[in-house]
């Protein structure tokens, strides 16, 4: 029942906000923009009106617009060289969960010498402490998918070394937070459910983790029945902006989910296959080994009734058993038309499920703690085995 909590960012929720940024208090004079390599937040006006709100602040801005999906090192490199050139005393990711962990490890490695990999706490880093505090963070997202925006960490790949792993300090915290669903109205349908699969997750994991709370159980059990029930609508009509508010408040919550309880193991052995394979997106890895992930917990019958709650949870009232939980869950994947993703279609090949499973359980070993039975290489390359297409 014991918790700690520390979530310190504060949060402008809703449609519109947007607009109220230049109303508040900033933590600099300059700011970088830290945006993807895509062509969407400048053809949709959404980095114009956040310069436009930035200027009405009375902040100077810069741009660096190089970020993958699947964030890179070298890419934070570049970015933390970007940030010193021009003297800028804060960041501002605008975008998904992509573009604010990069940003996290830019505000990194502004302020501290070395490689960003120095810092790194498992596989080849090499665990140093931060000797200064990192660049405060304001973030706007403008996707509901990896509640990067109320947590104190982020996801960057080393293509060398092929580990994709996550670096978590209180000081990631983003200073303000931007959520408005007007952002994501734009989201093309399958990038809706990439996105809001991985939202869903991140609770889903944190309520069949080991590290249950009162508070963790709180957050993830609401985030589940906002995502579980109004994520293909946002699919389907991706103007529906109650349906996109909502997820998106589920994003937010289960961003919170990772402050005070735990994700599993489930997202380290997805970090292994897009490591390997950087096109992958984060949402569709998850999606395609979920069904055998967790189907092979509810097999060992470790928490039977929060597998029944969360089918409950997502719609069906009347659930009973915990396989429910996976009627519904495949259910979801085939209204939001992600039923059938492949592995195969992004080159991934059966001979690399051991390969995989070891990557996991050294780049991201951590998160195999938080199961509640621990899951051997065995099981690893059986649940990629049974993911298979």
């Amino acid at each position: 029942m014991s918790f700690n909590m520390y979530v310190p960012t504060r949060i402008l929720f809703g449609e519109g906000q947007l607009n109220k940024l230049h109303t508040q208090t900033m933590p600099g004079k300059k700011a970088m923009i830290v945006i993807s390599n895509g062509k969407s937040t400048r053809a949709n006006g959404y980095l114009a009106r956040t310069e436009e709100q930035l200027h009405q602040a009375g902040v100077e801005t810069v741009v660096f617009d190089k970020v993958q999906a699947n964030p890179l090192k070298s890419t934070v490199m570049e970015g933390a060289a970007f940030v010193r050139e021009n003297g800028c005393d804060f960041i501002v990711p605008l975008g998904g969960g992509s573009c604010m962990d990069a940003a996290k490890a830019m505000a990194v490695m502004a302020t501290n010498d070395g490689d960003y990999w120095d810092y790194i706490g498992s596989g080849t880093g090499k665990g140093k402490p931060l000797a200064n505090k990192p660049l405060p963070v304001v973030a706007i997202t403008t996707t509901a998918g990896t509640g990067s925006e109320a947590d104190a960490g982020g996801v960057i790949t080393n293509k060398e070394t092929h580990e994709k792993t996550g670096f978590v300090h209180e000081s990631l915290f983003p200073v303000l937070s931007i959520v408005d669903p007007e952002l994501m109205l734009t989201v093309p349908p399958e990038f809706t459910a990439y996105q809001g699969f991985d939202a869903l997750f991140h609770s889903v994991e944190g309520y069949v983790s080991n590290a249950t709370n009162l508070m963790s159980d709180m957050y993830a059990i609401t985030a589940i029945e906002n995502i579980g029930q109004n994520l293909a609508k946002a699919v389907k009509n991706g103007n529906d902006i109650d349906a996109r508010e909502k997820v998106a408040f589920g994003n937010t919550l289960s961003g919170v989910v990772m402050c005070v309880g735990r994700v599993t193991s489930q997202h380290s052995l997805e970090h292994a296959m897009s490591a390997y394979h950087q096109e992958l997106p984060h949402g569709a890895g998850l999606i395609m080994i979920s069904k055998a992930y967790f189907t092979h917990f509810i097999n060992k019958h470790v928490g039977d009734e929060r597998f029944v709650k969360m089918a409950q949870a997502m719609g069906m009232e009347d659930a009973k058993e915990p396989m429910d939980f996976i009627s519904m869950l495949v259910k979801l994947q085939e209204d939001c038309g992600v039923a059938d993703l492949k592995m195969s279609d992004y080159g991934i090949k059966p001979e690399e499920f051991e390969t995989l499973a070891i990557n996991a359980k050294e780049t991201m070993g951590g998160l195999f703690l938080c199961d509640r039975k621990e899951l051997s290489i065995e099981d690893c390359v059986a649940i990629y085995e049974a993911s298979y297409e």
